[in-house]
C-alpha cells in the first residue's frame, strides 16, 4: 500500500467524520430549537467527532469500502430526539430531519466555491467528473495546493453524496421523515408499511448499483455551477 493511498484515506476520513458530525449536530441543534433538549443534554450539539462517531458505521465500514472498492455503507450515532416535546410537531419533524441535509449542502457549496477561487487564482485546474462531480488538480508542485485540492474535492463529493442519499424517501433516511411531515395523515399507514422494509430496500439498492446510477446523474449537475465559463 503506497503512501499516496494512505494520504488519500486520511483526507477521506477527515472529510467523512467532519461531515457526519456536522450532520448529526445539526439535527440536535434544530431539535433543541423546537423544544426537545434530549440531544443537547447528551452532548450532541458539538462538532467534536467523539460524540458522533460509531466505530463500525463511521470507521470500519468506510475503511473497508475505501480499500476494497465495495459499496460505501456508513453511519454515525443516530441523534436522539423526543418528538413528544416538539412544538408544532409536523413543522419540527420537517426541519429537524432536513437540518443535516441542509448542512451537507452548505459544506458542498462552500467546497465548490473555494475550489473555484483556487482555480481563478491559477492554483488548481478544475474539471467535471461523472463519479466525483468536481475535481481539482494542483497546477504546481506545492504540497499545500495539492492537499487543498484533494481535501476540497473530497468534501464536495462526500457532502453531495450525503445530501442526496439522505434525501431519498426510504426509511430510516431523513427523506422519509421529511416526506411524512409533508404528506397528509391519511398516508401514515403506507409510510409505516414502508418503514418495516426500508432497511431491506436500502441494502438492495446499494448492492444492485441503484445509488451509483443516481450519483452519476446528480454529481455532474451539482458540480456544473462551479465550472461555468471554464475553457
Amino acid at each position: 500500500m503506497g503512501s499516496n493511498a494512505i494520504g488519500q484515506f486520511i483526507l477521506y476520513m477527515v472529510a467523512l467524520i467532519f461531515s457526519l458530525s456536522v450532520h448529526e449536530s445539526a439535527h440536535a441543534w434544530m431539535s433543541n430549537k423546537f423544544g426537545d433538549d434530549l440531544a443537547r443534554l447528551q452532548g450532541r450539539i458539538t462538532l467534536n467527532p467523539v460524540a458522533h462517531v460509531d466505530p463500525i458505521g463511521t470507521l470500519l465500514f468506510p475503511a473497508i469500502a475505501f480499500f476494497t472498492g465495495a459499496p460505501l455503507i456508513g453511519w454515525a450515532k443516530p441523534t436522539p430526539v423526543n418528538p413528544l416535546r416538539w412544538r408544532n410537531k409536523r413543522v419540527a419533524n420537517f426541519w429537524v430531519s432536513a437540518a443535516g441535509v441542509i448542512c451537507n449542502a452548505i459544506i458542498a457549496i462552500t467546497a465548490g466555491i473555494l475550489m473555484r477561487v483556487l482555480f481563478e487564482a491559477n492554483l488548481v485546474g478544475l474539471r467535471l467528473d461523472t463519479f466525483y462531480g468536481l475535481v481539482a488538480v494542483a497546477q504546481s508542485d506545492s504540497l499545500i495546493a495539492e492537499g487543498a485540492a484533494k481535501l476540497l474535492g473530497t468534501f464536495f463529493t462526500l457532502n453531495v453524496a450525503l445530501a442526496v442519499f439522505n434525501l431519498l424517501p426510504i426509511p430510516p433516511l431523513d427523506g422519509s421523515k421529511i416526506l411524512s411531515s409533508i404528506l397528509p395523515p391519511s398516508f401514515e399507514p403506507a409510510l409505516e408499511a414502508l418503514d418495516r422494509i426500508g432497511f431491506m430496500i436500502l441494502i438492495i439498492a446499494v448492492f444492485t448499483g441503484v445509488f451509483g446510477v443516481i450519483f452519476r446523474i446528480v454529481m455532474p449537475l451539482a458540480a456544473y455551477p462551479f465550472t461555468v465559463g471554464l475553457s
